[in-house]
């Protein structure tokens, strides 16, 4: 059992706000699947069951110190990378090979592997940083980073998720820049992406994603077609107004207008149901989570522990980010769930899973004084 003396510091905080949009989540996705005056709870009791586990996964993590996930990092990401192959020789869910069907239960390797990405890319940088302050900035160092990023990002654009690969990608800028990589390799990176960037556009992206991306500027060119979404999600949004209209009692949602609506659009059943408040609840209740985060990665007892949490913070900045811009069209549709919020067993899991490890992080940050 855990050590009493680490109980003192387990932020309590951090837990009850995951908690407080799980089960908002919960009462949102029962909403999201009472559609023609039918209820289906199948997904409700998914959801509440990956949130189970969760509870469960925190509480064990936490009864192992993270430093213990250091000495495993190259078995992890073997194993990892070797997840992400397998899954791309899958059937293909939805155009995209990134799910193992698995008891009736999808298995998202991506969504998984976050975690690992996090906790062996903190610790490269970490053996860096114990070599010398200055070290990091090596050409050489920058390369092997790249690399170790690369890999996994690569083979999830090939699924194709891109939504998930620009969360990856985003993860690695903000642990680079806590770990004060030097302002040059920005600038590269930022010039290089303009290069970058059209090559992808005209020559990797399929067709459908080059839609999205068209649409994004003005959904109204194919208000039938790949702008339905953006043009569903913003009128949900905002026939909401201030308190909204009620629980089971938006048109947009109980007549099933919203595609994905108990997923990447749950933010619009909120939004519609209960109002601009609540929307705004939501997303200081995700503000007062990134805080606290940034916080407890602030005091941590060494630059693993420093980086880990700030990847499970910038994980979930990221996937709150992409998921509110693109339904109030501000992002392009990508495919990205709201953390806690959206029905996804792996996507809930993984998410609990690295709060725990950033919990974990913070109840072994210094010596406790009694």
């Amino acid at each position: 059992m855990l050590d009493k003396k680490l109980l003192k510091n387990f932020d309590i905080s951090v837990i009850l706000i995951v908690i407080l949009l799980v089960a908002i989540g919960l009462v949102m996705i029962s909403s999201a699947t009472h559609v023609h005056e039918t209820q289906d709870y199948s997904l409700v009791k998914k959801q509440l069951f990956f949130f189970v586990l969760g509870l469960i996964a925190i509480v064990v993590i936490s009864n192992i110190d993270y430093r213990t996930f250091a000495n495993f990092c190259v078995y992890m990401y073997i194993a990892g990378v070797l997840f992400l192959v397998a899954v791309l020789f899958t059937e293909p869910i939805n155009g995209a090979r990134s799910w193992f069907k698995i008891f009736g239960f999808g298995l998202q390797p991506s969504e998984y592997f976050k975690i690992v990405i996090i906790i062996t890319f903190s610790r490269h940088i970490e053996k860096i940083k114990e070599k010398g302050e200055e070290d990091i900035n090596s050409f050489k160092n920058i390369l092997l980073l790249l690399l170790h990023m690369g890999l996994p990002i690569l083979l999830i654009m090939v699924q194709p998720d891109w939504g998930t690969a620009t969360v990856y990608i985003g993860i690695m800028i903000i642990i680079l820049f806590v770990a004060n990589i030097s302002y040059k390799y920005i600038i590269a990176a930022f010039a290089s992406a303009s290069v970058i960037l059209p090559l992808l556009f005209f020559f990797v992206m399929k067709g459908y994603q080059r839609d999205r991306l068209l649409t994004f500027w003005n959904p109204e060119v194919d208000p039938l077609g790949a702008g339905y979404q953006f043009i569903q999600a913003k009128i949900a949004i905002g026939s909401g107004q201030l308190f909204g209209k009620g629980l089971f009692k938006g048109i947009q949602t109980q007549l099933g207008y919203l595609p994905e609506q108990e997923t990447d659009l749950i933010f619009p059943v909120i939004g519609e149901e209960l109002g601009f408040i609540w929307c705004s609840i939501i997303i200081i209740m995700f503000v007062a989570l990134l805080l606290r985060l940034v916080y407890l990665a602030t005091l941590a007892k060494d630059y693993f522990g420093s980086y880990v949490i700030t990847g499970v913070a910038a994980m979930i900045f990221f996937h709150v980010l992409i998921n509110i811009g693109m339904t109030i069209g501000l992002a392009p549709m990508m495919g990205i769930p709201l953390p806690f919020l959206s029905y996804g067993g792996s996507s809930l899991l993984a998410n609990m899973i690295a709060v725990g490890l950033a919990l974990n992080v913070a109840m072994r940050r210094q010596k406790i004084n009694f």
